[in-house]
């Protein structure tokens, strides 16, 4: 197995190098730096509101709509299709650059980066614009559910390899409003094993670094086979179990171990814009981080160099799995412990 220093830059990101790009998430996230047995301290804030600076730009795209665009593209709050999320799909029919005027469509792309971290914005936005053959966020497509400033809302944007959501926590519970999506192909379909100019290939670098710390038997319970199909919204389903699930429980591993796993989570979070990385990191803190359980996947390591291209995270409320074969994807749900559906 490769060790991380022979990994080298991680291309990420034009003229970041990996360490460069590692202190921009530590940077980002919440708690990276931190020591101790808490090492996420949300701010005060701790979650999205009506007044976050996506919400803000969302109420007034949604005062902009004529009456055809809101026909279109707006739906009562309980609708159904507010929850589905998948990797390639368009919640709604119109395309962002042929339905919205070009001021809507600056209000669009604002909403989108500031979802995410100075760090990260503008280069997952150029991961969108890639995977959409250079047309970027107007290929995608956008629903509203609710009505801002009168009550519960949320703005959901999607296209290929993008499912993203801004709530202002109207969604009681719910990290980012329900399930994301985010993924890249940065090489064409199939990826070669160093994932080079992949977006989100860092995540999987910070990862396979928490299956270096451990042991052998630790390493036997952690390395399965074939991870989880990937069925649209089935794939995100959490099953409110705190044992059983695929992988290594958190609670067996030794205290610098777990401390790891927590900054590693941290750094997955520093894609997104604090105060959703800070109700994430409140949300599986009260499911208890010992009951989280990682797991990597032997049967679908690109290049068999040992590098685990495929791992997820999974508690009771709770689902972070990485796909890097043959490409990335990755799927994110997190709730608060025995939330409903």
């Amino acid at each position: 197995m490769k060790t991380l220093s022979e990994l080298g830059d991680c291309g990420c990101c034009p003229g970041f190098t990996r360490r460069e790009f590692l202190k921009s998430a530590a940077v980002g996230a919440a708690a990276a730096a931190v020591t101790g047995p808490s090492l996420w301290v949300p701010s005060a804030q701790g979650a999205p509101t009506t007044q976050s600076a996506s919400e803000t730009l969302v109420t007034t795209l949604f005062k902009s709509l004529n009456e055809e665009q809101r026909k279109e593209v707006t739906f009562d709050f309980d609708d159904p299709l507010r929850s589905k999320v998948d990797n390639n799909w368009y919640i709604t029919k119109p395309k962002v650059g042929a339905f919205f005027n070009k001021d809507q469509q600056a209000m669009i792309e604002e909403i989108f980066l500031k979802l995410h971290s100075e760090p990260y914005a503008q280069a997952v936005l150029k991961q969108v614009e890639h995977d959409s053959s250079a047309k970027g966020l107007s290929d995608c497509s956008v629903a509203l559910f609710g009505q801002p400033g009168t009550g519960k809302f949320e703005f959901v944007l999607t296209g290929r390899h993008c499912t993203r959501r801004c709530d202002g926590d109207s969604v009681d519970g719910v990290a980012f409003g329900g399930p994301i999506f985010y993924g890249h192909a940065a090489q064409g379909f199939y990826e070669k094993p160093d994932h080079q100019g992949n977006a989100y290939w860092f995540q999987a670098v910070r990862a396979n670094e928490v299956f270096e710390m451990l042991d052998g038997k630790q390493r036997q319970v952690a390395l399965l086979g074939d991870a989880r199909p990937e069925q649209g919204s089935k794939t995100v389903e959490l099953t409110g179990k705190n044992a059983g699930l695929p992988g290594i429980p958190a609670s067996e591993l030794s205290p610098d171990q777990k401390d790891h796993l927590r900054k590693v989570m941290a750094d997955l979070l520093a894609l997104f814009r604090k105060e959703d990385a800070d109700e994430v990191m409140k949300l599986v803190e009260a499911g208890g981080v010992d009951h989280l359980h990682m797991a990597f996947f032997k049967n679908q390591d690109v290049g068999n160099d040992g590098v685990w291209d495929v791992w997820q995270i999974e508690g009771p409320s709770m689902l972070w799995l990485f796909r890097g074969d043959p490409h990335v994807h990755t799927w994110v749900h997190v709730r608060r412990p025995e939330h409903g559906a």
